[in-house]
């Protein structure tokens, strides 16, 4: 039990840039973006442990240090960077395939039968109902005007 003591004690600038590295992946498992401003107090820390004089470098100044800094990356990680927090789409239609066709040109690939029929947009195929019941016969420009499932919903042009 003394060996441990004596390697938690003093604490050192490689306590805290372990202390970071801890928080910072148990950010990573859990994702809540708190844990990541308490690691980076944790390393600016590691940096004063580091750098500053040995006058003013206690364990006190250092606990210190990484409280100020916690709680203002915290309240600053809360504040100026909540965007971060947000789970808003990148894209609407990235890895959503049928909505990225809304909007495309193709042309029938087999004449319709009671508004259903097949389209061909670039080099795929696809089921696909007229919006309006009409039945264009092959070669017939359309475009995609919504999706239904995985049927395209076209007009004739």
């Amino acid at each position: 039990m003394e060996g441990l003591a004596i390697s938690l004690w003093p604490l050192t600038a490689w306590h805290w840039l372990a202390l970071g590295l801890l928080l910072i992946s148990i950010e990573m498992a859990i994702g809540t973006f708190d844990l990541l401003w308490i690691s980076i107090a944790a390393g600016f820390t590691s940096l004063y442990a580091s750098f500053a004089p040995a006058s003013m470098n206690s364990w006190q100044a250092q606990v210190l240090v990484f409280a100020l800094a916690s709680v203002a990356l915290f309240i600053l990680g809360r504040t100026v960077f909540q965007n971060m927090r947000d789970n808003g789409e990148e894209h609407p239609t990235l890895n959503k395939r049928m909505a990225s066709t809304v909007g495309s040109q193709g042309a029938v690939e087999s004449d319709f039968v009671d508004g259903q029929g097949r389209v061909k947009l670039g080099d795929t195929a696809w089921s696909a109902q007229t919006i309006d019941g009409s039945s264009p016969s092959a070669g017939a420009p359309v475009i995609v005007e919504e999706t239904s499932g995985n049927i395209l919903r076209v007009k004739t042009l």
